[in-house]
């Protein structure tokens, strides 16, 4: 009788949602994400047992939560990927390109944002590190100094902005109660950003001439007004200083919190401090990565100083591939940061996009957990607005899907479809093992034919599209596209439909 009892209180537990528990206890977990930058699916060990960079501090986190073998950035690039994580939203349904210099918010002013949604549950929202979502720069600016030129296009310089006016329409104005940050970290104005306002006026042009060089990469730097005595190897620090202090000043509060650390690295320039400097086997950018992997050991013993580790979720992705540096880093140190993965940052491939995707929930997810659930960075918004019991609005996070349960091990997965792009006329759709490439390749800018003939890829098809099963194939070897033409134009189909908006 005390068995079955027991049985029946087990099963009714088990229709009790997570998010009625909090409501009643008023425990909502605190939420930190850690958002890397060109962060590739092999540079994490603990998935690459042929990687030539330790990452102690993920690894670890993976043992402690659950690690993702298949999870997705939305895009190939980073301003769309980010959109796409922050509204629960395909970022192709409004854009594909970057915020470029000086450009503005990629967020209309009725599109519900993560940061918001967890607002209306009392959260108190911090964004620290980089943006790229835009802002309304036209606000700050001088309209009557028309735009200087370098090599032929047109820049600003220090005397084209109000520096003492707050900049309008940027991640305050979108959910995030507070911001700390320099928005792109090649990109101008090269200064810190906090809440709307810049901490010192740019006075000078940016020099890459006057930084310590580079050991790995180009400055990838883009002209613009900088701060006297900026220094590029200071901004990961910097960030993760910054978002440790904000942690540990959390110690007294009740409130929950959502902490977006949005780092810069391992995006080039490829800048790690000199005490990272040979801690890889996988020259300088091996090095960034190691300091990021710590970047991420002291955000999350901050929060461990606190006593609030063990009601927060953590998250750790990256916005997509690797760039094409990495390229000559396989062939120079064999460490191919896309590992086992074809294609690269841009690309529609798998390396442009799938990315590593670890979470930790003390007390819900099983330790030593490993997942091959199809998931999204879209997903997220859904997942966290089914744990608290939020109701989402119509029209508003339309392609997210929650995969709560399987986060708890109640579901093994939770969609079986996901639609991959960067470039406006390349798309691709993943349907459970299948990827359908709509396009003659996956590549953005060209094959690397060295690379391929190196890992004995075969020579171009000629075909329209292509189709692989990851089931078998996950290197994107094998064009099975002539073999299975009724499954590549039931598949074109279908991403037309999603396209379309028709069904999802």
């Amino acid at each position: 009788m005390r068995t079955l009892i027991r049985s029946l209180v087990a099963l009714v537990a088990s229709f009790i949602s997570f998010s009625e528990v909090w409501a009643e206890t008023q425990q909502h977990p605190n939420i930190l994400i850690l958002y890397a930058d060109d962060f590739g699916y092999g540079d994490l060990a603990c998935q690459n047992p042929n990687s030539k960079i330790p990452t102690p501090t993920l690894d670890e986190l993976a043992s402690q939560g659950i690690r993702f073998t298949d999870g997705h950035s939305s895009s190939g690039i980073c301003t769309p990927s980010r959109y796409a994580l922050l509204t629960g939203r395909y970022h192709w349904r409004e854009f594909h390109n970057i915020v470029g210099i000086f450009g503005g918010s990629k967020f209309a002013a009725d599109r519900l944002t993560m940061p918001e949604m967890l607002q209306q549950r009392s959260y108190h929202t911090a964004a620290i590190g980089k943006w790229h979502l835009g802002w309304d720069w036209d606000a700050v600016r001088n309209h009557e100094l028309k735009p200087m030129n370098a090599e032929t296009k047109p820049c600003y310089g220090p005397n084209h902005f109000d520096w003492s006016k707050p900049i309008p329409d940027g991640p305050l104005a979108h959910g995030f109660d507070y911001y700390f940050g320099d928005d792109v970290i090649n990109f101008p104005p090269f200064c810190w950003i906090e809440n709307d306002r810049v901490t010192e006026p740019p006075t000078v042009m940016a020099n890459s001439e006057n930084w310590k060089p580079l050991r790995e990469g180009n400055w990838e730097t883009r002209p613009g007004p900088m701060v006297q005595g900026w220094d590029p190897y200071k901004r990961l620090p910097t960030i993760t200083e910054r978002a440790a202090e904000y942690c540990r000043q959390l110690k007294e509060t009740k409130k929950p919190f959502f902490l977006y650390v949005a780092f810069p690295s391992p995006h080039a320039p490829i800048v790690p401090a000199e005490e990272f400097n040979d801690t890889s086997e996988a020259g300088a950018y091996g090095d960034y990565v190691v300091q990021t992997d710590d970047a991420c050991r002291q955000i999350l013993e901050a929060i461990e100083s606190t006593g609030k580790s063990d009601n927060t979720l953590v998250i750790f992705t990256s916005d997509n591939g690797p760039e094409r540096y990495a390229y000559e880093r396989d062939r120079k140190f064999q460490h191919w940061s896309s590992a086992p993965l074809r294609g690269l940052k841009r690309d529609i491939y798998e390396g442009g996009h799938r990315v590593p995707f670890l979470v930790r929930w003390p007390g819900v997810i099983k330790p030593e957990s490993v997942s091959s659930a199809l998931v999204s960075q879209i997903d997220i918004m859904a997942t966290l607005a089914e744990m608290l019991d939020f109701e989402i609005p119509n029209g508003q996070a339309e392609d997210s899907q929650s995969f709560l349960s399987v986060l708890t091990g109640k579901a093994a997965s939770a969609r079986s479809e996901h639609v991959h792009n960067t470039y406006a006329k390349k798309y691709a759709l993943r349907y459970g093992q299948w990827l359908l490439i709509d396009h003659k390749d996956g590549y953005s800018k060209g094959k690397n034919t060295e690379w391929e003939q190196r890992h004995s890829y075969p020579e171009d098809d000629n075909q329209k599209t292509e189709l692989y099963d990851l089931s078998k194939d996950l290197e994107q070897k094998v064009n099975l596209a002539q073999r299975f033409p009724e499954r590549v134009e039931a598949m074109q189909e279908r991403l037309a439909q999603i396209r379309a908006n028709s069904d999802h």
